[in-house]
């Protein structure tokens, strides 16, 4: 005999990571009854790769930066085809976030006189990037997910959402199944929210763990929404490549904010030929180009990459500053990277586009 759990909510929110836990506390406080359910454990989301920081308009280390420039920067980096109003919104209200994501307990890095410290990153015109050495992303799910425990927001964990059930036109549910068991789950709710992250597990070469198969983008357009920017798809330009077990593995801009430095075979930085003015802190499909194009020209590293170093920065601060990448590289290639260069080659990182707003 075939079971069935049924749920009632008054916010059913699809994904668990930093989006998906955010609009779970806000719906939270707007007084709902709120349920998250995710694809795998609560924790586990893709955000964890969000490694090198937030960019917000701070101005902590440069008084310079402002949301216009953040805006700027934006747009410059969008080739001018972005979404304007969503651009500016987003710089605008990043340094609100940032400040809420303090004051809910996520311990940034600092400056010497107590502010949040912010990095340099590629495409920003100042240090924009507030940050937890190279685990931003962990930082941020841990401080999201205790703020949500907090306010005891429920969780499904390992249950996939199939379907959303439509009457009359609106949303009045959605359909899925337990993953443990197969066990189909009913939930009655008159609103849903996406958060599911992308798609890039459609790629061989990809950050992304198992769970970014692009669900969201299918229960949304199914259930009668439409989707926009599909096409633009962000390659970040360094990702692991050897061995080919991790190929795709995300290696973080911030390895560059502090200092590394893109070589060919032949030692060349370059980078002079692609953007003389921003060279490795470039915006990232330049880079990602860049990196392809030396590549495919015959200049690559041994495994068919180019070559990132951090090593002539002293070992101290590199295993300060990038204790991930430092862990990473030993455990996965036997590279220690305050004593040698990494090999790196861009992989799919990010879904620009998704469900019309």
């Amino acid at each position: 005999m075939e079971r069935n759990q049924v749920h009632e909510t008054d916010v059913l929110i699809v994904g668990a990571g930093g989006a998906g836990l955010r609009a779970a506390i806000a719906a939270k406080e707007a007084g709902a009854r709120v349920a998250v359910v995710s694809k795998s454990l609560l924790g586990k989301a893709h955000t964890v790769m969000a490694e090198g920081g937030i960019a917000a308009a701070l101005g902590n280390v440069d008084a310079r930066d402002d949301w216009k420039t953040h805006f700027k920067d934006t747009m410059f980096g969008g080739k001018y085809v972005n979404d304007w109003q969503a651009a500016e919104f987003h710089a605008k209200e990043a340094p609100g976030e940032v400040n809420q994501l303090e004051h809910w307990g996520a311990l940034f890095d600092r400056t010497d006189d107590g502010k949040i410290l912010q990095r340099n990153f590629g495409g920003h015109t100042y240090p924009r990037l507030a940050h937890v050495g190279d685990r931003t992303g962990l930082e941020l799910i841990r401080t999201l997910q205790d703020a949500s425990v907090a306010k005891k927001v429920e969780v499904y964990m390992e249950y996939t959402i199939t379907r959303i059930v439509l009457e009359n036109g609106r949303v009045a549910g959605a359909v899925g199944y337990k993953r443990e068991s197969g066990e189909t789950v009913v939930f009655k709710v008159p609103a849903v929210i996406i958060a599911s992250g992308g798609a890039g597990k459609i790629y061989t070469v990809t950050s992304n763990s198992w769970e970014c198969t692009g669900d969201g983008q299918i229960l949304a357009l199914h259930a009668g929404a439409e989707l926009t920017d599909m096409e633009f798809v962000q390659f970040h330009p360094t990702g692991m490549v050897w061995p080919m077990s991790v190929r795709g593995i995300l290696v973080t801009e911030a390895v560059r904010g502090e200092g590394g430095l893109l070589t060919n075979s032949k030692g060349e930085r370059f980078m002079q030929r692609y953007d003389p003015q921003r060279m490795e802190l470039s915006t990232r499909d330049v880079v990602a180009r860049a990196i392809f194009t030396e590549v495919r020209e015959g200049r690559g590293s041994p495994h068919g990459g180019a070559f990132l170093a951090i090593n002539h920065r002293p070992a101290d601060f590199v295993r300060n500053k990038l204790p991930s990448m430092y862990t990473q590289f030993m455990a996965f290639a036997d590279v220690d990277i305050t004593k040698e260069p990494m090999e790196v080659f861009p992989t799919t990182h990010y879904a620009m586009g998704g469900i019309r707003v």
